[in-house]
């Protein structure tokens, strides 16, 4: 399966998923999840999907700076309604990547290992999104800022012409290769840019 080269290079996130360790999915627990494991999932890789995967990333690595994340072990809370702007789409990616779940989420085995109630939107607070650890009750609160890594001044006219039907073929490769290299440069080039995901610990 092919995909722009680039998608090897961001990095993966590993994680300890003591239900898939009990059930015997992986003998130790660890699972690791890549960017093209979640674009496959998402069903497409665009700015949303990257910076969602980045805030994951980033939350993830200051929640837990000594240990593996504990998926199924993270609360994540959205200012935004599932379905206002792209909540929907940024909330599917972190549900993938922590475990964490709506009211239809598993409701575990025995009071253990449960997912459900874990996600939840629409709640007012003054940043885009929290996590929370369930262990401990720390928390960080992250935003992301798109605006940071402007799309080319090309895109729009190019992706007006596909929509249109009049765009050739060298016209929808040069806007798909355009719409890639934002992704790249949100993932790779300026992923450390505080602009772009900020992180901001609560307790």
């Amino acid at each position: 399966m092919a995909y722009p080269e680039f998608f090897d290079q961001v990095p993966t996130i590993r994680l300890f998923d003591p239900l898939a360790q009990v059930l015997g999915a992986f003998d130790d627990g660890v699972i690791e999840i890549s960017y093209p494991e979640v674009v496959r999932a998402a069903g497409h890789s665009c700015p949303t999907v990257a910076s969602a995967y980045l805030m994951t990333l980033k939350a993830l690595e200051s929640l837990f700076p000594d240990g593996l994340p504990v998926r199924g072990g993270i609360e994540v809370k959205f200012s935004q309604d599932f379905d206002e702007g792209t909540a929907g789409v940024v909330g599917s990616v972190v549900a993938q990547i922590t475990g964490a779940a709506g009211p239809g989420g598993f409701k575990g085995i025995a009071g253990n290992f449960g997912r459900n109630n874990l996600m939840q939107f629409g709640v007012s607070q003054s940043h885009a999104a929290r996590f929370t650890r369930k262990d401990t009750g720390r928390s960080i609160d992250v935003d992301t800022n798109l605006n940071v890594v402007p799309p080319s001044p090309q895109t729009m006219p190019l992706l007006q012409k596909i929509i249109a039907q009049t765009a050739d073929q060298s016209e929808k490769n040069e806007f798909a290769r355009l719409w890639q290299d934002r992704v790249k440069r949100i993932l790779i080039d300026q992923r450390d840019d505080a602009g772009l995901v900020s992180v901001t610990p609560r307790s």
